[in-house]
């Protein structure tokens, strides 16, 4: 691992660092060297890394000196934060604030920090169109992330903005349903409108990518998606893959999903609702073009489908 520039993953043994872990790996002479960043080097996830040559280090995210330490030494640092873990805007921000300063501290010359937009720009702070959250939030995970972006220094870092996991079919209970008939139906609050989408893993990838190419990336916001694809095509894909019957697709109103009541309604409703009433800012800032470029094997959401289709409940 001498020889190698080592980057430092946080969020090891989740979804998108998971994924940059795995790339890194995969690629034992691309001149990298996975530390794979964890509270739980116990973990099953962390002794697999381990396992496959990863230096897995113990840091937690609200101790800024166990940070320090885990990126001293580190050529590059991949800085994500979690806010289903905890459901607060407030946290996560500090969470990122303290990242960036130990990234800095530490000396890394290549950040990457996966961020997303702030949605208050896209209306003004009395448009009622759906409610504040938090306080001073429409989406408390975008917005948490965009307050935080300030703390990263645009000389070291790489501004990735990433989109919709599709993975959240399974992993945050979004797949279509089956009723009492054997009907399977699903409800979102998109009419008609384009959901910008990819793979968890494939941020890895791309992330890998943007370390290798180097300085050219430094400063520059990267915003990255697999496809844009209605509600109504995503249904059409996963009806054929699942080979179930056609899905009925239920387009609610953001009111209404904000009403179902489960943990994190609201702020998905209000997600859910940027996604369709800003349709041309929030694909036009995700380039899946550019995205296939940096990572040509870059899932499709019917080869995501192919590989996934039986964690997918039915």
């Amino acid at each position: 691992m001498a020889d190698k520039k080592v980057i430092a993953v946080v969020g090891a043994t989740g979804a998108q660092g998971g994924g940059l872990c795995q790339a890194i790996l995969d690629d034992p002479n691309g001149g990298f060297a996975c530390r794979a960043i964890t509270r739980d080097p116990q973990k099953g996830q962390a002794k697999a890394l381990a396992a496959r040559g990863a230096e897995v280090v113990k840091a937690d995210q609200d101790d800024v000196e166990s940070l320090k330490r885990a990126f001293a030494g580190a050529y590059g640092a991949y800085c994500v934060t979690n806010f289903w873990e905890h459901f607060s805007a407030e946290k996560e921000t500090t969470q990122a604030r303290n990242l960036a300063a130990a990234t800095e501290a530490a000396g890394v010359r290549h950040v990457i920090w996966s961020t997303l937009e702030d949605t208050r720009t896209l209306m003004s702070a009395g448009d009622k169109r759906m409610p504040m959250l938090q306080g001073k939030y429409r989406v408390p995970h975008f917005d948490a992330k965009a307050d935080a972006d300030a703390s990263f220094s645009p000389q070291r870092t790489t501004y990735l903005v990433t989109s919709f996991y599709w993975d959240n079919l399974y992993s945050f209970g979004l797949a279509p349903k089956k009723g009492a008939d054997g009907a399977y139906s699903w409800a979102f609050p998109m009419g008609d409108k384009r959901l910008s989408g990819i793979a968890a893993e494939d941020i890895g990838h791309v992330a890998y990518a943007i370390f290798k190419g180097g300085t050219q990336y430094i400063g520059q916001r990267i915003g990255i998606a697999s496809e844009h694809l209605t509600i109504a095509q995503m249904g059409a894909q996963l009806s054929k893959a699942l080979g179930i019957e056609p899905i009925t697709y239920h387009a609610v109103t953001a009111d209404e999903y904000r009403a179902f009541g489960f943990p994190g309604a609201d702020e998905m409703g209000n997600m859910l609702q940027v996604y369709r009433d800003f349709e041309k800012e929030v694909t036009g800032a995700r380039d899946t073009a550019q995205t296939r470029r940096l990572y040509p094997g870059l899932q499709t959401f019917e080869q995501f489908l192919a590989k996934y289709k039986e964690k997918i409940p039915r």
